[in-house]
């Protein structure tokens, strides 16, 4: 078929792709609202958000693949530094962490209440700089600073945030 005005998309190839994802992403929080991820299969997902499974495959790999890009747009917006580009200090990074958490906690309440926030694992491990191929002491460092974080995350998201950021910071040696 030849292209001409009047059958040709006005967004790029990249806008409905970002439209298709996007999509996706918003049907598969609000099926998560009632039911478990293992109970949403990919045709509910695509029935919901309007697009083919083509299109799901396309951008992603299983529904958790869903889930996880979701997590690592929004931990662009936890991870600090310094005013010249060098990383934040651990406080600093909890502390900007921590904030996020409550900025975005319907959707991090949605991951603990669905018993997934172990998908934040990697987000956390790749902020902290683990890289298994490190020097030693430095691999073992910033893994435990992303599991002790991790580790906080899932007692603050069970006791239902009741500290704020800045309580949390506060508690930090």
């Amino acid at each position: 078929m030849e292209q001409n005005p009047q059958n040709v998309s006005p967004f790029s190839s990249e806008q409905r792709n970002l439209y298709v994802v996007r999509h996706l992403e918003a049907s598969m929080l609000q099926l998560l609202e009632t039911k478990e991820l293992e109970e949403i299969t990919v045709r509910d997902l695509c029935s919901h958000a309007g697009v083919g499974r083509t299109s799901f495959y396309r951008n992603f790999r299983s529904r958790q693949d869903i889930l996880i890009q979701i997590i690592r747009r929004l931990s662009g917006e936890w991870i600090p530094s310094g005013s010249d580009g060098t990383p934040s200090s651990f406080r600093n990074t909890v502390g900007c962490l921590f904030r996020h958490l409550e900025e975005q906690k319907e959707f991090y309440e949605l991951l603990h209440r669905r018993k997934l926030t172990w998908l934040l694992k990697d987000a956390l491990l790749e902020q902290f700089g683990y890289n298994p191929s490190q020097e030693t002491a430095a691999a073992y460092s910033s893994a435990y600073a992303a599991f002790l974080v991790y580790g906080w995350i899932e007692t603050w998201l069970d006791r239902g945030m009741q500290e704020s950021a800045e309580d949390i910071v506060k508690l930090l040696p």
